[in-house]
């Protein structure tokens, strides 16, 4: 997923969060996960609110939404990138910088040598002792259901319609969206979606150097969740096998993905909501004339914006009668072990498809309690962010940026 560059350094979506943390002001507070997950107005739910257990904690993580380096203090970080990183490759040097400009152009497509998946969509590393990217699914006529760049301030819509089709998903969420929504992230968890890492500050990962690599999965989302991935995906899939040497010393196993819906280009203007469309429409063609009757498969969608999670829940009926199953990835790689603690189990993939989509519920380390009340899908558009409100945001942040 590319977020929309308006600058060379910035993102709108960073500009935001940025501008919402250094406000000392917040609109408002909230009280509890259920509460949160109650509001149906999209600007109240994108409204920044007071919880402590981030703000008290906030010393102990890279700033919000910038580019992670181990804290100069942090003993226990510093300690584990010591041992990690006497099996981190030092003959493969980072690729341009972290937003995505390649100035390694002489690097060689055809011989690959590092695996890198952005040049060559290599999944399979040439370090021997790499396990593989898990780029599919083992399981015939099976959808690897999952969401990247949660969790959305506005997503209870969304919510709201995979708890009442009593469907799990895979959540590949940023830690600084998780600090910035912690209830939002906690409504995840306790109903049952499966968690893994989509990096701190989500920029491309081999342009950074190994220790801030290092640093990009190491302060992720246990501090809200409770709870230490053992999966993540790599943001723009940019990995090589420097980045998988880390992220396995951290016991990250690798989700890629085949099919790309580019939902998440629309919002930037390069393609139309019709191509999107069409990338879905493709994609459940191919499950409809037996492309994945051997394997199954995972296409790349976004818990995002409004666009992105409205054509989840348009094209979910449709992803439901083309595929036989539609499971998180961790269930159809049967990982009844999601996180690194043990209070907290995914079902196997003969109990999903049996209709026991939950095992051993989590309790979130922060939670007061867990929503259970699902509102009607029909009310779905109308309770994401409005367009109004984003670029009123945007703009504020331009300007913010420019004074």
């Amino acid at each position: 997923m590319r977020l929309p560059v308006f600058s060379s350094k910035f993102t709108a979506n960073a500009v935001l969060v940025v501008l919402i943390n250094l406000s000392t002001i917040h609109a408002r507070t909230a009280t509890s996960e259920a509460d949160e997950a109650q509001i149906t107005d999209p600007v109240e739910e994108c409204t920044a609110y007071y919880y402590a257990p981030v703000t008290d904690a906030l010393d102990g993580f890279p700033t919000i939404w910038q580019p992670a380096s181990i804290l100069s203090n942090d003993t226990e970080a510093l300690n584990t990138w010591s041992n990690i990183s006497q099996s981190v490759p030092t003959n493969i040097y980072p690729h341009g910088d972290i937003y995505g400009d390649w100035n390694d152009t002489s690097y060689n497509v055809a011989e690959d040598p590092d695996c890198w998946w952005t040049k060559s969509l290599c999944t399979i590393p040439k370090l021997s002792t790499l396990p593989a990217d898990v780029a599919s699914i083992p399981e015939p006529e099976t959808m690897g259901y999952g969401f990247d760049d949660g969790p959305n301030c506005s997503h209870n819509a969304f919510y709201n319609y995979l708890l009442e089709q009593n469907q799990k998903a895979t959540m590949f969420f940023i830690g600084s969206n998780v600090l910035d929504w912690p209830y939002e992230a906690m409504r995840a968890i306790d109903e049952g979606h499966e968690i893994c890492a989509h990096t701190w500050s989500h920029h491309y990962m081999t342009g950074f150097s190994s220790e801030d690599a290092f640093a990009e999965l190491y302060y992720t989302i246990k501090l809200v969740l409770g709870i230490t991935p053992t999966c993540w995906r790599p943001p723009f899939g940019d990995i090589d096998d420097r980045i998988r040497a880390i992220a396995e010393g951290l016991g990250l196993q690798t989700i890629i993905w085949q099919y790309d819906s580019f939902d998440w280009e629309e919002q930037s203007g390069n393609i139309t909501a019709a191509q999107v469309f069409t990338n879905y429409d493709n994609f459940i063609a191919r499950a409809e004339n037996g492309t994945f009757s051997t394997e199954g498969s995972i296409m790349l969608t976004h818990e995002l914006n409004n666009f992105t999670m409205q054509t989840a829940l348009t094209y979910y009926p449709k992803l439901k009668d083309a595929f036989k199953y539609l499971v998180p990835v961790g269930v159809a790689l049967n990982k009844t072990q999601p996180y690194v603690e043990t209070n907290y189990s995914l079902p196997t993939f003969d109990q999903y498809i049996s209709g026991t989509t939950t095992t051993t519920a989590s309790s979130s380390s922060n939670t007061t309690s867990s929503s259970t009340t699902s509102k009607s899908s029909s009310d779905g558009l109308a309770l994401v962010r409005t367009m109004d409100y984003t670029l009123f945001a945007l703009t504020f942040g331009i300007l913010m940026l420019a004074a």
